[in-house]
C-alpha cells in the first residue's frame, strides 16, 4: 500500500458495480448515493431520493465496495463500532465522503460526491460580510446548519480564500479529510481522526505546539473539544468550526448548555470575548435545477456580545433583524432576496424557516 492509499487521498480504482453506480450518479448530476442490502439503490437529486433501477444489492456487494475503499485497520474499526466515516478518490480524484454503518444486522453505506474544484465564497454567494470573516488575524467563526447543509463546502471555500490571500500556518481537524487543499500562499497541514490523531480532543490538546495561525475544527462535538475551540481563538488564532444547529441564536445556547450549570456564566464571558461571527445556512433546491444556499449570517458586535455575556441569547434574532448595515442578515432575508430573484420557489422558501410569514 503507497502512502497516498494509506492516508486516504488516492485510493485504488473502484470496483465494477461501484464504477456504474458512480457513472449513473454523475450523469444524473447526483449528490448522494445510498446503498442498502436488500434494496436497490438509491441516489440523491437536488435533495430529493431517486430509486435506480437496477438490481438489489446484497451485504456481500456492499461489503466489497467498503473493502476496497478503505484500510485494514478502518475495517477492523468498522467490525469494533459498527460504523465508520471515511473518504476516498475515484478515477480522475473526485472525492467522496463516505459512512458505513449497520442496520438490522447488514451492512448499509452513504457517499457524497464532492466538487473535484473547491469552490470560491463568491461561487457559492456568501454574503460579504460572511467572506470577510476570512480576513480576521484571530476569533471564533462558526459555520452551523443541518446535515447536509453544505457545511463542509463553506468551510472548505474559507480555507481556500485564505490560502490565497494569506501567507501563514493553517492546520485543519477533520472526519474524515473530505477537500484537500494545495498550499499556496499558506502552509496547510490536514489532521484526519482516525489516522493522524484519535480523537479531535487529541488533536487539539498539542495544537500550540504546532504554530499555528488558523484552525479549522471539522465539528465541535464535545465539550472538550468546545472549550478548547474557543482557547485557540481567546490565545490569538483564527479558529473556524462547525456545529449542527437550526439557527445563529440556538447555536449560542447549544455551546454554552455543553458546559455544566456552575461553568456556563464563564463560558458566556469566554464566548463573548473570542466570537467574531456565525454563518447559519440551508441548502434549497433551485427553480432552474440544482442547488442554491441561504446564509443568515451574525456579526460580533458589542450589542451581540453583551446579549451572550448575558445569557440574552434569546434577544439576538431582534439585533440581527434591525443590524443589516453591519453585514447581518436573518435567513428569512436571504430566502426572501432569492425568491425575489426567482432562484427559489415560495413554498421551498417558507418549507425551510423557522418564520415563514417574514418571507416575503
Amino acid at each position: 500500500m503507497g502512502i497516498e492509499e494509506a492516508r486516504g487521498i488516492l485510493l485504488s480504482p473502484m470496483p465494477s458495480l461501484m464504477d456504474a453506480l458512480l457513472e449513473a450518479l454523475t450523469e444524473r448530476h447526483g449528490s448522494d448515493l445510498l446503498l442498502q442490502t436488500g434494496s436497490e439503490p438509491f441516489m440523491r437529486v437536488d435533495g430529493s431520493l431517486v430509486r435506480l433501477e437496477r438490481p438489489p444489492l446484497s451485504d456481500g456487494d456492499i461489503r466489497g465496495i467498503v473493502s476496497q475503499a478503505v484500510t485494514p485497520s478502518q475495517l477492523r474499526s468498522l467490525e469494533e463500532a459498527q460504523a465508520l466515516d471515511f473518504a476516498v478518490s475515484w478515477r480522475d480524484g473526485t472525492r467522496l465522503r463516505a459512512n458505513a454503518f449497520y442496520q438490522r444486522g447488514s451492512l448499509s453505506a452513504a457517499f457524497r460526491v464532492l466538487p473535484s474544484v473547491i469552490p470560491s465564497m463568491l461561487d457559492l454567494g456568501m454574503p460579504s460580510s460572511a467572506q470577510a470573516f476570512v480576513q480576521l488575524p484571530r476569533g471564533l467563526v462558526l459555520v452551523t446548519g443541518p446535515t447536509g447543509s453544505g457545511k463542509s463546502t463553506t468551510m472548505a471555500a474559507m480555507i481556500q480564500a485564505i490560502n490565497h490571500e494569506r501567507a501563514c500556518h493553517v492546520i485543519t481537524i477533520e472526519d474524515p479529510i473530505e477537500y484537500v487543499h494545495q498550499n499556496d500562499l499558506a502552509l496547510i497541514d490536514q489532521r484526519e481522526v482516525g489516522r493522524d490523531a484519535p480523537t479531535f480532543a487529541d488533536a487539539l490538546r498539542s495544537i500550540f505546539r504546532e504554530d499555528p495561525d488558523v484552525v479549522l475544527i471539522g465539528e465541535m462535538r464535545d465539550l472538550e473539544t468546545i472549550a478548547s475551540a474557543i482557547t485557540i481563538a481567546e490565545t490569538g488564532h483564527l479558529v473556524l468550526a462547525t456545529l449542527h444547529t437550526n439557527d445563529s441564536a440556538q447555536t449560542i445556547d447549544r455551546i454554552v448548555d455543553v458546559f455544566p450549570g456552575a461553568q456556563q456564566q464563564q463560558v458566556r464571558t469566554q464566548l463573548a470575548n473570542s466570537l467574531s461571527g456565525a454563518i447559519y445556512q440551508q441548502l434549497l433546491r433551485s427553480v432552474g435545477g440544482g442547488r442554491v444556499a441561504a446564509y443568515e449570517v451574525l456579526v460580533a458586535t458589542n450589542a451581540i456580545r453583551n446579549l451572550v455575556k448575558e445569557g440574552k441569547s434569546n434577544q439576538i434574532r431582534n439585533v440581527l433583524q434591525g443590524s443589516l448595515r453591519e453585514g447581518m442578515q436573518t435567513l428569512e432575508r436571504a430566502l426572501s432576496q432569492l425568491w425575489k430573484e426567482n432562484m427559489i420557489s415560495l413554498e421551498e422558501a417558507k418549507a425551510r424557516s423557522l418564520y415563514p410569514d417574514e418571507i416575503r
